[in-house]
């Protein structure tokens, strides 16, 4: 994997081939990105990474300026790859050992962007679960975006706050905001 754009633009990072992960391709990355930079100055942003496995999403994040980023993943190995990377690269991401439901659960603080990359896998109603958690949680920042990263075959669209989606290949990029109903009244 390598960081699109940015400080570290073109540098390469390579997690461990224990870790068990998906990482988000390329390409992916790179539109997703593309369509971040017509909303945000990531400068500004407080960023919040989900299952942030590698912290591939967090890397570009920081090497595009955000200088508050939190990446949350199960696992410790990710964990440590993560500080390790972090600390290499000189960006500040605060890496936790959680497990997602349960952060989100007692989590208070808000974000600008709270990215969620779960395992294609997981059964639709927890990737239900875990949208309605953070609006319950009142996680995202009102200007704020939620991003579920999933495959194709998990449809995420007819939940409240849907804002749109982007197929890329086998992914989906489903995109969620607080001010859906209110402004098309």
């Amino acid at each position: 994997m390598r960081i699109i754009s940015g400080k570290y633009k073109g540098r390469r990072i390579t997690a461990p081939k224990n870790l068990p992960v998906r990482p988000t391709t390329d390409m992916s990355k790179e539109a997703l990105f593309n369509i971040l930079n017509n909303h945000f100055n990531f400068s500004e942003l407080k960023i919040l990474d989900l299952f942030s496995g590698t912290g591939n999403i967090s890397y570009e994040f920081g090497s595009r300026g955000c200088e508050d980023i939190s990446s949350i993943d199960g696992d410790m190995g990710c964990v440590n790859f993560i500080k390790k990377t972090a600390k290499e690269f000189d960006l500040n991401i605060t890496a936790i050992k959680s497990d997602v439901f349960k952060f989100l659960e007692k989590h208070k603080a808000s974000y600008d962007i709270i990215f969620a990359d779960p395992p294609y896998g997981m059964e639709q109603k927890d990737f239900e679960k875990l949208i309605e958690l953070v609006f319950e949680s009142n996680l995202l920042d009102d200007e704020g975006m939620l991003i579920v990263e999933h495959s194709k075959h998990t449809k995420l669209n007819h939940l409240e706050h849907f804002s749109f989606e982007k197929n890329y290949g086998g992914s989906v990029f489903t995109f969620y905001e607080l001010e859906s109903e209110e402004e098309t009244e």
